[in-house]
């Protein structure tokens, strides 16, 4: 069965991106242009990965990691990467601490 990534990110162009090179390592993706979309998807959905924007609308991606973590369900283990634009230290570190299992600064490579 293939691996399913949750991508929630304001920007089309960057899920666009990700879109394209996950499903070309093989991955089944799933989009959300919004922080509350992608929260009602990764609570009503089974994924093996979510890659999450900090910056977004409706949700951003701090309080959703931070509610998602608070679940008492199997979605609360879902591993989270975060992408963002902020690049600061305290920003990687504030992701890290509330529970991001690991964090990219925009802009990227897609093989990165």
């Amino acid at each position: 069965m293939k691996k399913r990534i949750l991508v929630v990110d304001d920007e089309a162009h960057i899920r666009e991106v990700i879109d394209y090179a996950l499903t070309r390592e093989g991955f089944v993706v799933v989009l959300a242009e919004d922080g509350r979309r992608g929260f009602e998807a990764a609570t009503a959905e089974s994924f093996d990965a979510i890659v999450l924007d900090v910056m977004l609308p409706d949700k951003d991606g701090l309080t959703f990691c931070r509610e998602l973590r608070s679940l008492r369900t199997p979605a609360s283990k879902t591993p989270v990467l975060f992408l963002s634009a902020r690049a600061e230290e305290v920003d990687r570190i504030v992701g890290l601490e509330l529970g991001g299992d690991d964090y990219l600064v925009k802009p990227f490579s897609p093989r990165e």
